[in-house]
């Protein structure tokens, strides 16, 4: 498949509350509203696999609150290989578009700043989970930690704002930022501060010159 037919790949990233999921479902149906055929999909999850291994990480409190940060990282990564080869990819090069609500570099964050791990490792196993597939273009969804995690609901909570500081959340968002500063080519940042409609607004203005582009 050449170039010119293969889909484009946009993925959200950002810290807790600052709207992924939300960006994700808007653009998709804004880019099908120009006539392409989209996915919409979201991490840990879009298999089954997937689905089951965010139960475990996020949700299974059992198991969740006392995993070593390498088995962590490992769990997001099986489920991203599974994602990449089951959902990701065919839609690609299907020439489908594909929105995801976290990848790779959520697992640099979080595990790799996050709990410390070596982010060189960190790199080493998101590259061979994903077979190397970069997105087109990251969206940071930048927002400062404290009202990012003010707008979730405590009973929606899941083990990382459970369990994790504040020094924990800006650690991630520092290495968001960190990121997008040193790969300016792939991110665009994102305000996430304001209203929905601001962000979605912005966000279709750093995405319309993929429109374009052969």
């Amino acid at each position: 498949m050449t170039a010119a037919t293969r889909g484009r790949f946009i993925t959200l990233e950002g810290p807790e509350g600052s709207g992924k999921s939300t960006a994700a479902r808007h653009l998709g149906d804004w880019l099908r509203g120009r006539g392409l055929e989209v996915v919409v999909t979201a991490e840990p999850g879009g298999t089954r696999l997937g689905e089951e291994i965010r139960r475990l990480v996020l949700h299974a409190r059992s198991i969740s609150d006392d995993l070593d940060p390498r088995a962590d990282a490992l769990l997001f990564a099986a489920g991203r290989a599974q994602h990449v080869a089951k959902r990701i990819g065919p839609a690609l090069e299907s020439g489908q578009w594909v929105v995801c609500a976290r990848y790779l570099d959520s697992s640099l964050a979080y595990q790799g700043a996050g709990y410390g791990l070596d982010l060189d490792q960190v790199r080493q196993l998101q590259a061979f989970a994903t077979h190397g597939l970069m997105p087109d273009l990251t969206i940071l969804l930048d927002l400062p930690v404290e009202v990012g995690l003010a707008r979730k609901r405590k009973d929606v909570w899941n083990r990382f704002e459970d369990t994790e500081s504040v020094a924990f959340f800006d650690r991630v968002r520092t290495a968001y930022l960190d990121l997008a500063a040193a790969d300016p080519n792939r991110f665009r940042v994102v305000d996430a501060s304001g209203s929905v409609d601001e962000a979605d607004a912005a966000i279709r203005e750093v995405v319309t010159p993929l429109l374009g582009a052969g």
